[in-house]
């Protein structure tokens, strides 16, 4: 049965994040019901399942509808058991939080302690509002810097976006791509040079995983097995590298907020309203599907449009 969740998570297109996770949840269920098969199970097993995320083992909100939606894919997805609506799981309370934000001050201080090439990829993540994961799987080919912007593809929801390149980071990124350009043909004369390709490309074109636009922005440094094919490749930075050195440089620079990586992107976003972008302009940039979740960032609506500056180019 888990390969049967595997080969449909692979035709849905998910990442093998998604996968592992789902795998996850549904082997944590299974177990917890004395290793009965979930077919034999229902909605009772699945609403007493979720309800002590809940009340026992106290999960976070995002952690039981993380679980909910393993199990909702593995009943309708692979058992094709469509389950009701369940009424009666006790849902986690998901509170309601102000994102931390830095102040521009902050964030000059903490950019101050990185450097390289995690200093260029935090300027993306403050200077463009990128998320962690978009900023480390950025390909060659998605950096426009004729048109001053990059393109992120397969953001949130599976949307694509545009959001501004920094000045500021322009000359440096254009070094980070000719480096990858030496890296990647050292990789080919090794026989080498192929990168993962999204959903059915690689069938499609079989030769385009080795081309230099496909590369990665930010490489890993050695390669490594693909989980999946089992093909030598080089995949990109693990983000575990970036999240290492903003915490180190925190500490460093002596902020006491909890800031993430993440809180770069929250600092992009207040840091545009506070400069007079309309929320609009904002929710795009972001990439949200709702205004009412870029409003978290403020209470003030309709300050007022212009061209879009990045707040790390003003001075």
């Amino acid at each position: 049965m888990l390969e049967q969740v595997r080969d449909r998570c692979r035709l849905k297109h998910y990442s093998l994040r998604t996968e592992r996770v789902y795998l996850y949840w549904i082997k944590r269920f299974i177990l917890a019901n004395e290793r009965r098969h979930p077919r034999n199970m229902g909605v009772a097993e699945v609403e007493a399942f979720l309800s002590s995320l809940a009340t026992r083992d106290d999960v976070a909100a995002s952690t039981q509808n993380q679980a909910l939606s393993a199990l909702l894919f593995l009943y309708r997805q692979v058992l094709g058991i469509d389950l009701p609506w369940m009424e009666s799981v006790v849902r986690a309370k998901r509170p309601q939080k102000i994102p931390v934000v830095l102040s521009r001050d902050e964030v000059t201080r903490l950019l101050a302690l990185l450097d390289g090439q995690v200093w260029l990829m935090a300027g993306l993540l403050y200077g463009a509002g990128m998320r962690l994961m978009e900023c480390v799987r950025l390909r060659v080919k998605d950096v426009d810097f004729g048109r001053n912007e990059i393109c992120v593809r397969n953001g949130k929801g599976g949307k694509d976006r545009r959001v501004p390149l920094p000045r500021k980071l322009r000359e440096r990124l254009r070094e980070q791509v000719e480096r990858v350009r030496v890296i990647h043909g050292q990789d080919l004369l090794l026989g080498l040079g192929e990168v993962h390709l999204p959903h059915a490309l690689a069938r499609k074109y079989v030769n385009a995983g080795r081309e230099f636009g496909w590369q990665y922005v930010f490489p890993s440094p050695r390669h490594s097995l693909d989980p999946r094919t089992g093909r030598k490749r080089r995949h990109h930075v693990d983000e575990a590298v970036l999240q290492r050195a903003v915490k180190t440089a925190r500490s460093r620079a002596g902020i006491d907020k909890p800031a993430t990586c993440h809180t770069f992107r929250h600092s992009f976003a207040t840091h545009l309203l506070e400069d007079g972008h309309d929320i609009r302009t904002v929710q795009e940039l972001l990439g949200h599907k709702d205004v009412a979740t870029t409003q978290i960032y403020t209470h003030v609506l309709g300050r007022g449009a212009g061209g879009v500056l990045s707040p790390l180019d003003r001075d």
